[in-house]
Order: structure tokens, then C-alpha cells, then sequence
């Protein structure tokens, strides 16, 4: 995994870390964000907003695509049994090694009801 250094990665993570930390009852993003809710609403749960930009930020493309994610919208079946249970998806990297473990259920999955999946349209 080849890493990008300096500037582009911290300020990444810091506007990253501030909009979900500062994110309350609103849906914060930035372009390329994405909204996976195929699965999640149907078993209880908020849609999940998967913060592309700031995996950009840090990580070329060739690191998830096409290897773990397909690019494109909906293409990919993904579910929390694949991620934790399996290591598919997500799990590849957040598995409390490379990266944290999905333990805090509101850390991803901060949607509101109804978003559709794909594009994380009108963001802040």
C-alpha cells in the first residue's frame, strides 16, 4: 500500500475527524462520500456513510479498487457478517490491526432514514 505523506493526509483526517465530530442530528460529507443503504434500514439499522474523500486522502485507489470493492454503486453485497465475521470489505483493513474494529455502531452507520444508496448528494 503506497501512502500519500504529509500535508494532504493530516489536513484530510483533520476536516474528517471535525465533521463527524461536529456532525450531531445533520448528515456531513464531502464529495465522493457514499451512502450504502441497500441493507441497512431493512435489518434496523441508519444507512451507513462511507467517507470516501477522506479515504482518498490517505490511500490510492488501486488499494481497495477493484481488489475489495467494485466501483460501482450497489455493485458490492455488503453486510456486517462479511465485515467483522469474514474480514471482507470494510474488514480488510478494519479488523483492529491495520485499522479500528467496527465496534461503535454510529461510527458508520450515521445516515438518515430514507437516503438512497450511492452519492452522498448535498453535502456540507
Amino acid at each position: 500500500m503506497k501512502r500519500k505523506t504529509g500535508w494532504v493526509m493530516a489536513a484530510g483526517l483533520a476536516i474528517g475527524l471535525t465533521a463527524w465530530g461536529l456532525a450531531g442530528n445533520t448528515v456531513e460529507g464531502f464529495y465522493g462520500d457514499m451512502v450504502l443503504n441497500s441493507k441497512a434500514e431493512q435489518r434496523g439499522m441508519p444507512p451507513v456513510i462511507f467517507p470516501h474523500w477522506i479515504h482518498r486522502a490517505e490511500f490510492k485507489c488501486k488499494v481497495c479498487h477493484p481488489a475489495i470493492f467494485e466501483m460501482k454503486s450497489g455493485a458490492n453485497d455488503i453486510d456486517m457478517e462479511k465485515i467483522v465475521f469474514k474480514g471482507q470489505f470494510c474488514g480488510k483493513c478494519h479488523n483492529g490491526e491495520t485499522a479500528w474494529k467496527p465496534v461503535m455502531c454510529a461510527r458508520c452507520h450515521s445516515g438518515k432514514p430514507g437516503m438512497v444508496t450511492g452519492p452522498l448528494h448535498g453535502v456540507n
